[in-house]
């Protein structure tokens, strides 16, 4: 008897060997027709082990590029599809490059940032009133998840100034912001809703 460990490497292990030893007799077909048969029929086989991804965009696409891996690109027929290189398999794609731009206030986060800046950009009017009321609410309360405390309104305004380059002054006599408290217990009743939910 022949263990899997002195058997060849299966270049797709989820097709199991039955298959592989099926596209191995397939290469080695001489009349054409007979080989594009019983790729079909290899196909049909491979579909039918993963029914459930059926609905996937390409699935018979994908089943195509698979036996033509599993053949290691030596089945000569004519594939329905344009199949994947061998040379494609084996190049890494291009590295992301990862932003490294400086946020001031980490607890801010840099979308709240951008948002601040984008609001300097806004014409003066009640509709650039309502956005940097929202946007001092929202730093009030990304504040108040990392420092568990109440935070005075006049450090909101302060960190808002600043962020905006001086753009964006608030008054705290005549901007009130939502109390600390209140935020808070919002915060404690999400998480104890989530907590029952998840029990």
């Amino acid at each position: 008897m022949k263990y899997n460990t002195q058997e060849k490497r299966l270049a797709l292990p989820e097709y199991g060997r039955n298959i592989q030893n099926m596209v191995d007799y397939c290469v080695t077909i001489k009349d054409r027709e007979e080989r594009k048969r019983c790729a079909n029929a290899i196909i049909n086989v491979m579909g039918n082990m993963f029914p459930h991804l059926r609905d996937v965009n390409d699935f018979k696409h994908i089943l195509w590029d698979h036996l033509a891996i599993m053949s290691d690109f030596k089945l000569d027929i004519d594939y329905p599809y344009e199949i994947v290189k061998k040379e494609e398999l084996f190049t890494r794609p291009e590295r992301i490059p990862y932003n490294n731009s400086r946020i001031r206030y980490r607890h801010y986060g840099k979308t709240l940032e951008l948002m601040i800046r984008k609001a300097t950009e806004y014409p003066e009017g009640p509709e650039k009133d309502q956005l940097v009321r929202l946007l001092a609410t929202q730093m009030k309360k990304s504040f108040l998840t990392w420092n568990k405390e109440s935070v005075d309104d006049r450090k909101i305004f302060k960190d808002l100034d600043e962020l905006s380059g001086g753009k964006i002054i608030l008054d705290e006599e005549v901007h009130k912001l939502t109390e600390s408290r209140e935020i808070l217990a919002r915060n404690n009743n999400k998480k104890n809703n989530f907590s029952r939910k998840n029990r």
